[in-house]
């Protein structure tokens, strides 16, 4: 099989790298070969940096808010409009489900929706200032060029949470596609000319973290930094701010905490700790990967999650019966076979899971290990894969301690009947995203991030939009009498 390749998006046109470079991309269903991506120079890199700049002075800067929202609504449309074909794409990029791939694309059209009809919502107020004659107000104008970094996973969505406002307050944009799986985002890009915006508007660049990475986010006229990945990268690019002082989000990695006391639903608890972190094979930023279970209802609720654990069907994740595809890199794989092995070491119990199945490709089985202590390795690692760190509680006090014991800070589900402690826990542990008898729901009303290690910023709701500009306060002195000398004795 011949594989496909694949250009860069660059002021308008479809290109390669400057000097012909390109990487592979493996389908980590079957291991193969199955496309091929350029990669980035910096010389690429600074070419999509400076058409954005020009677009944002040219025909994007110029267009009304109100025409840059219609832009934005026919994006949308042909996005909804072209979700099973990205879908398949994606799936076959990443391993992610078909079926979770093309409702996504679908459902994320609503986020570009929502941006549409926020571009001619932004404005400005009028204070009541302690001068006399003087009339004050204050105007939002966008930023400026945004470089956002995106990662593999879930790509359209988290595209569409810093496209979306960036643009419709005015921005134009440099996309830096992840390395690991670029196709869908180039894929999405050849919406863009259709939907009306300009060429430079958005720009898509792929390539590694040095040159492409690095010379994006140190860019001399990039002004805002959205990025979403891992700790360790994000330490670089706030390092890497500071040659071009951008303004800096950070979405970062989880090991979110699910809690379930004694009064909950226990099959809805059940189900909805097995979507939070089996759904996506887990690579999820917000996967429920630490279990606490109130000790009175532990062993029921974990007889009910582990039967259906082992049942879970994995295979060919383009397959409408398939339930849990594979892991998208090698690297992945590898690092939660350690993180397994040393879980056991400490003293870990596998309840189920444990392996890779007998399969091809980069699988690995639903996994849910009891962990005796809160210090074992395992309980504060993210792994991003389908593994489950479980442990007991009996009072709220000693699971808001555990909870709270970690360096992330994303988000956490509570489950409980008692409306009083779900107000009091949702106070108390320290995320950014709390669900209380849900899980993994979002919105595009709704603003979500992390505190702690988990990063700092908020992506989706009118938050966004908002801090994709900047506020400007305009004096005016309405008086006719000219301003007196004030070296002048009165």
């Amino acid at each position: 099989m011949t594989a496909q390749t694949y250009q860069m998006l660059i002021d308008g046109a479809w290109v390669d790298a400057a000097n012909g470079a390109r990487f592979d991309s493996v389908n980590p269903a079957t291991g193969a070969i199955w496309a091929t991506i350029p990669e980035a120079t910096a010389v690429d890199v600074d070419r999509a940096v400076k058409a954005a700049a020009a677009a944002l002075e040219g025909p994007w800067g110029q267009m009304t808010p109100t025409a840059r929202g219609k832009c934005l609504r026919r994006l949308g449309d042909l996005l909804a409009a072209n979700s099973e074909a990205i879908g398949r794409i994606e799936t076959t990029d990443t391993g992610k489900m078909f079926k979770e791939t093309a409702w996504q694309a679908t459902y994320i059209a609503e986020y570009l929706h929502f941006y549409a009809g926020a571009a001619d919502k932004i404005h400005g107020e009028t204070l009541p200032i302690d001068k006399p004659d003087m009339f004050v107000f204050t105007d939002r104008e966008p930023v400026g060029v945004v470089a956002a970094v995106i990662p593999w996973n879930s790509q359209m969505f988290l595209s569409a949470v810093k496209i979306g406002p960036a643009l419709a307050a005015g921005n134009t944009i440099v996309l830096k596609a992840s390395e690991h799986a670029s196709a869908p985002l180039l894929e999405f890009g050849k919406l863009i000319a259709d939907a009306g915006i300009p060429d430079g508007v958005v720009n898509i660049v792929t390539g590694h973290a040095d040159p492409c990475g690095k010379t994006l986010t140190t860019h001399p006229l990039v002004a805002k930094i959205a990025f979403t990945g891992g700790p360790a990268t994000a330490r670089h690019i706030v390092r890497n701010s500071a040659e071009n002082f951008a303004e800096v989000s950070l979405e970062l990695g989880g090991k979110s905490p699910f809690i379930v006391f004694d009064d909950a639903d226990l099959d809805s608890a059940v189900n909805g700790s097995v979507a939070g972190i089996f759904a996506a094979t887990g690579q999820s930023c917000v996967a429920g990967s630490r279990l606490y279970l109130h000790e009175d209802i532990a062993d029921a609720f974990l007889e009910k999650m582990v039967a259906i654990a082992k049942n879970i069907r994995i295979g060919d994740p383009q397959a409408d019966e398939t339930e849990m595809g594979p892991l998208c890199t090698i690297g992945q794989l590898d690092h939660i076979e350690q993180q397994v092995a040393l879980a056991r070491d400490e003293g870990g119990d596998v309840l189920c899971g444990g392996a890779r199945p007998a399969l091809g490709g980069l699988y690995y089985e639903p996994t849910i290990i009891a962990c005796p202590r809160q210090d074992m390795t395992i309980v504060d690692t993210e792994l991003f894969g389908p593994v489950l760190a479980v442990q007991r509680f009996r009072t709220e006090d000693e699971v808001v301690a555990m909870a709270n014991d970690s360096e992330h800070g994303l988000a956490a589900g509570i489950f409980t009947r008692d409306s009083a402690r779900s107000v009091r826990m949702s106070k108390r542990v320290k995320a950014g995203i709390i669900w209380v008898n849900t899980y993994r729901a979002i919105s595009p009303v709704a603003a979500f991030g992390g505190m702690k290690s988990s990063g700092y910023g908020r992506e989706a709701g009118m938050q966004a939009v908002y801090d994709y500009t900047r506020p400007k306060t305009v004096w005016m002195n309405l008086s006719d009498d000219p301003i007196a000398n004030p070296f002048k004795p009165r």
